[in-house]
Parts: structure tokens; sequence; C-alpha cells
């Protein structure tokens, strides 16, 4: 069920209610990171040589606060660009059923900008609060080679699957949630799309559009 939906959901992502959602919210992304990314650097820059453990004007220093910046980053992309596209969730879910699910799209309730706004608050809380508990072990494992990403993976095709369920299911209260396993799946499925470069920024759009198509497939139309 899930691979069809991932199928039908990327050519989507060039339609135009969805397209422009993808570059609003690259654009929001990209200025957070950018915020992000020079406060880590300048801080970690500050805090490092005030302790005197680095040389201000030294390389180490700067390589060692680049790679922190970096590591913090990659931890915070999915929970930034999900919260981001979170926001307009409910738009590109509209898109999809307007598209391929007419019935289901008259019958839909609209979610209300404010609750997509604390599904989207809430899912980032999930994403970083758990993602920073099992850092610890996300470094411990880096020596097994494949450890780290396997917990990535574990991790957050859990987070993934429940938020996006959430996205979807708001809309059509009265059709039934995703069971377990379907959420598995979906999150499953979301997190190997935001390991790949340059996939990974069309990741967040591409699986809400994803679980719209898996979330009506579960019955017929």
């Amino acid at each position: 069920m899930v691979f069809p939906a991932l199928l039908r959901a990327l050519p989507q992502i060039l339609l135009p209610g969805i397209r422009a959602v993808l570059w609003q919210s690259l654009a929001i992304t990209v200025a957070i990171f950018a915020l992000i990314g020079a406060g880590v650097w300048f801080g970690l820059r500050l805090l490092l040589t005030r302790t005197g453990w680095l040389d201000a004007d030294g390389f180490a220093g700067a390589a060692l606060a680049v790679a922190i910046a970096l590591v913090i980053g990659w931890l915070l992309f999915r929970a930034v660009a999900i919260a981001i596209v979170g926001l307009y969730a409910d738009r590109i879910v509209a898109v999809v059923e307007q598209t391929d699910y007419p019935t289901r799209h008259a019958q839909a309730a609209a979610v209300p900008f404010a609750t997509g706004m604390r599904i989207a608050l809430r899912s980032a809380g999930r994403a970083v609060g758990w993602n920073l508990a099992v850092l610890p072990l996300y470094v411990a494992l880096l020596v097994t080679g494949v450890g780290a990403p396997i917990l990535f993976l574990v991790l957050n095709a859990y987070l993934l699957g429940r938020d996006l369920a959430e996205l979807i299911e708001g809309r059509h209260p009265g059709l039934g949630a995703f069971t377990r396993g379907q959420r598995w799946q979906l999150g499953f499925v979301s997190a190997l799309l935001f390991l790949p470069p340059v996939v990974n920024l069309l990741a967040p759009i591409w699986s809400v559009a994803m679980a719209a198509h898996m979330f009506h497939a579960r019955r017929k139309i």
C-alpha cells in the first residue's frame, strides 16, 4: 500500500498548489537554518575560546564548531521541515484530494490554521526532544558504521508515522485512523526520504502527499 502511494505522490509535487507550498517551505527552512547555523557557529566559537579549550584564531576551533553545527542541523532538519510543512499540510492534502479523490474532498473538514500550527509545534517538539535524548546513542553507535542510521530510521519512522497520520486524519474523522502497522509503513518510508541529499528537500511535502494517498487507498472511493 505504501509504495503505490509513494509513486503516485511524487509527480503531484509539481501541481501548482503543491509547488507553491514547496517553494515557500524551502525558503522558510533555508532562512531558519541560516540563522540557526550562524548562531550555533558563533556561540560555539565563543564558548570554546572563552573556556580556553581552543585558540580563537585556530583552524581546529573553527572546524569543531562547524562540525557540531552540522550535526545539530542534521538532527533538527526533519523537525523544522515537518513543522513548517505541517502549517501547509491541509493545503497539500486538499490538492491531492481535489485531483484524485473529489468525493472525499467534498466531505472533508478543513483543519483550521491554529490547529495545524499546534500539530506542527508538537511534532517539532517531539522530534527535537527524542533525537536529542538519544544523541549519546547516535555517537556511541557511530563506531558500528550502521547502528546510528538504523536508530535514526527506527526512531524517526515512529515519530513521522504519528505526525503524518495526525495531519491527515483530522480532515476525515469519520473514516477511521491509520492502523499501527500503516503508521509504521508510512513513517519508515518517510524517514528514508529524509536521508538522501536533495531528496530530503522534497521529503516533507512528498511524505504528506503520500500519506493522503495511503489514507484514501484503504477504502474504495
